[in-house]
């Protein structure tokens, strides 16, 4: 009796040789990684030599900006870049820690899933929008109801009426911490949601049975066991913020003199500045500058991953001791 199976086929390649083709081709996709960016890092490094041999390490302590006179330096720049991304965190992490956790323990069900929706949406609304909607709507806003009561209630009371000086018109440097705030919040919300919704269930009922409140559970359950997927969600939107472009443009004054610390003052910030003058800056020290501050962005953004990487790492092993 002849079988019914149809007759086997060799495979046209071998296993071994196909898992030999896979690894190559995994390890070329990790080379090529590594070589874009060190060809990055090479390209900003020879682009901006002229202005790193005529300033040096002074160039980041130096805010006077002045391409009439071609003297050049990123103080201003890098203060902007750094104050906006620490409003906008001191923002959106309550923030977004606040909807995570209506999202996973108080939200009704049929509310779950068109909110975490509507809240993932808004990471997909274009950035010139935000700026727009900054520029138009939320500038206006910001003058009348927040810097005029807040200027006129600390009126001659040393430093806090410095703190929030500034003519309100609603640019400036809160201006653009709040808009990045608004942008990151989707970023760090939906993986705050995530890593809450995988701690055990019978973690969270243990600790209701014992009598504690969700804020508890929260605290000293939740939080505990997923602190490394929400540091990582931080530095996802810290990350987003540092890199904004054309929202922060629109809002952020672009004014190159740092003429107080108010964070209502007009200010620049190293992306704006890149953005608005790049292309109008001729070869020489005006362009090497702008160069200069694209590599100090580089590793700022460098600098802030690793001690993220440092900080997980550290967590992994407290929490591997522990266990």
């Amino acid at each position: 009796m002849q079988s019914s199976l149809p007759p086997s086929r060799k495979p046209w390649l071998s296993n071994t040789f196909a898992d030999g083709i896979f690894a190559l081709l995994a390890r070329g996709a990790a080379v090529l990684t590594l070589a874009l960016l060190m060809a990055i890092m090479v390209s900003l490094i020879v682009g901006a030599w002229p202005a790193i041999r005529e300033y040096g390490i002074g160039f980041f302590f130096n805010s006077e900006w002045d391409p009439v006179q071609n003297r050049y330096g990123g103080l201003v720049m890098i203060y902007g870049t750094l104050a906006t991304s620490f409003i906008a965190m001191l923002i959106a992490v309550p923030v977004s820690f606040g909807i995570a956790l209506f999202l996973t323990e108080l939200s009704p069900v049929w509310l779950k899933r068109p909110l975490g929706t509507a809240v993932e949406l808004l990471a997909a609304v274009p950035s010139i929008v935000y700026g727009m909607w900054g520029l138009m709507v939320f500038g206006p806003l910001l003058a009348t109801y927040v810097q005029q009561p807040l200027q006129n209630l600390f009126q001659g009371v040393p430093y806090m009426e410095a703190f929030f000086s500034g003519p309100p018109v609603g640019i400036g440097i809160f201006s653009a911490g709040v808009i990045l705030a608004i942008m990151v919040i989707p970023f760090i919300a939906s993986v705050m949601r995530d890593v809450f919704e995988v701690t055990p269930a019978l973690l969270k009922e243990s600790a209701y049975g014992l009598g504690s409140t969700t804020w508890e559970v929260m605290w000293k359950v939740v939080l505990p066991y997923t602190k490394t997927g929400v540091f990582g969600g931080v530095m996802l939107g810290l990350g987003r913020a540092l890199g904004e472009t054309m929202a922060v443009t629109f809002v952020i004054g672009n004014m190159n003199q740092l003429n107080s610390l108010s964070i209502f003052e007009a200010a620049n910030s190293i992306t704006s500045a890149l953005a608005n003058e790049f292309a109008e800056a001729g070869e020489g020290l005006h362009q090497a500058s702008l160069i200069y501050l694209g590599l100090a962005l580089f590793f700022i953004t460098f600098i802030v991953l690793a001690c993220s990487k440092f900080m997980l790492s550290r967590l992994q092993k407290n929490e591997g001791a522990r266990s």
